[in-house]
């Protein structure tokens, strides 16, 4: 399972071996799979089998195996990571927020049901929700800041009191008050360039988990001059739909996802350099 030395420290081996800031997210849809003529388990192997090496970690999403009543299939694709490539890390993209309580309950469910390395969380009912995720030293906690979607702005751009916004209170909660574990990153989208570079300058070296590359539309160029830390890293880029869906046909599809996947990381490389 999670590597004892933590998830931040198994991520950035990660990207390491692999020289590779990009995350695959596995966002199961059936009607597009079912274009490929094979199972959802059969379709998640393939993929992993075919982005494993071009990736520093996987992000399945929570909601779209669940809405499909296929949490036997997420647990057993986490399960086959684990087994097969124990060096990459599972991010469980739950986005969960409750009360302290109902939060226990959350975190044993992605860290000791799906034995993910991390996962995302909402911060926005406060930071002692965020408690029962922060205490497990070894896991990620990733905490949304100032997400990718267009309506975002409504609520995490308010203006705060003292003129700034409600997104860099968060990072500025999550780099000091909350990462006592040392043990947290930030969601910031690709779609909001300025912002990321605001939310780079209060946060320092923490790591980001950059949604929006890809599908979305987030520009890469920005988002690594933004983003990166002095030492060109510090970054999770993550790309769902562009890659799983690349391929049109059964017999190419992982192929395909594999070489959309070493567009991205190579882009990334090349930018780097």
């Amino acid at each position: 399972m999670t590597s004892p030395t933590g998830f931040l420290e198994k991520l950035a081996a990660a990207q390491r071996t692999n020289a590779s800031l990009l995350c695959v997210g596995l966002d199961p849809q059936p009607e597009k799979i079912a274009r490929y003529g094979v199972s959802l388990g059969e379709f998640l192997r393939a993929i992993v089998e075919a982005t494993a090496d071009q990736v520093c970690a996987f992000k399945p999403q929570f909601a779209h195996f669940a809405a499909l009543s296929a949490e036997d299939e997420l647990q057993a694709i986490i399960d086959y990571i684990h087994t097969k490539h124990p060096a990459i890390p599972v991010i469980l993209d739950a986005k969960r927020g409750d009360i302290g309580s109902t939060a226990e309950k959350y975190a044993a469910e992605a860290f000791d049901r799906y034995g993910a390395d991390a996962v995302t969380v909402n911060p926005y009912l406060g930071g002692d929700t965020l408690q029962p995720f922060l205490q497990r030293c070894d896991r990620g906690v990733i905490v949304l800041c100032k997400t990718s979607n267009p309506g975002s702005g409504e609520i995490q751009n308010l203006e705060l009191a003292d003129g700034s916004r409600l997104f860099q209170q968060v990072a500025r909660l999550a780099s000091k008050k909350w990462n006592g574990n040392q043990n947290v990153m930030l969601v910031v989208g690709a779609t909001w360039p300025e912002e990321l570079a605001q939310v780079r300058a209060i946060v320092g070296d923490m790591p980001l988990l950059i949604p929006g590359i890809g599908a979305q539309g987030g520009d890469l160029r920005k988002t690594l001059k933004y983003g990166l830390t002095a030492d060109g890293t510090g970054l999770v880029l993550s790309a769902s739909r562009s890659v799983l869906y690349a391929g049109n046909a059964p017999h190419n599809f992982a192929q395909k996802a594999r070489l959309a996947a070493e567009a991205i990381r190579l882009a990334a490389q090349d930018l780097i350099a």
